[in-house]
């Protein structure tokens, strides 16, 4: 699922990695590959994760991975950081998920009565990047839909979401809702609809596999 959500960063972009599984993006990617990544906490320019062996350990990303740089890596303070967001200059960001509604709608915050340390910067992120794609699991740890037809958790941002990778496909968000894309290797279209809870349109093509 990762690798398959690398190939969508394009030479020249600048790509926010949200915290989660989009963090390990950068690990997927070559290490002469010419893109901008950027995370909230400020930086811009992000080489492979680290182990803590390896790390400098003042050096992390927005969730807290040892990170490191590259030629031309910048460091700046959160307002040079959110002002890059608030004004459009991020192409993509990518980010997680605990639901996602077939309207494009994203929660991604909070799930009442559990801790949450806050909104952070997700909010902003959903709402000024140019594309904005999810990495998630397609169910939850009890087997639950998270491709929704309406959420049901709060939500961080409406009608932001265009792509969404989980571990069972590659599916597409328009005003015709859900529609699938690309499958997992050994999954089929009907295993996808299945876990999926709101109408998946299913096109009558062969599918790409990843």
């Amino acid at each position: 699922m990762v690798a398959r959500a690398a190939r969508e960063l394009k030479p020249g972009m600048v790509v926010n990695l949200g915290i989660g599984l989009p963090t390990r993006v950068v690990n997927h990617l070559p290490a002469d590959f010419p893109v901008c990544l950027h995370t909230e906490n400020g930086l811009t320019g992000i080489g492979p994760t680290l182990s803590a062996e390896q790390a400098d350990r003042n050096l992390i990303d927005a969730g807290g991975a040892y990170v490191s740089t590259v030629p031309g890596s910048a460091f700046f303070d959160s307002a040079t950081s959110f002002a890059l967001v608030r004004s459009g200059r991020l192409d993509l960001t990518m980010l997680g998920a605990f639901e996602v509604g077939a309207n494009g709608d994203l929660a991604n915050w909070k799930i009442p009565g559990k801790f949450s340390p806050g909104v952070g910067g997700g909010i902003e992120l959903a709402q000024k990047a140019r594309r904005v794609v999810v990495l998630t699991t397609h169910t939850d740890r009890a087997g639950n839909p998270k491709l929704k037809d309406r959420c049901s958790l709060p939500l961080t941002a409406k009608g932001c979401v265009a792509r969404i990778f989980t571990d069972m496909a590659v599916i597409d968000v328009g005003q015709g809702g859900f529609t699938l894309v690309e499958t997992a290797h050994e999954v089929s279209p009907s295993e996808v609809a299945d876990a999926t809870g709101a109408p998946l349109n299913i096109p009558e093509t062969t599918l790409p596999r990843f």
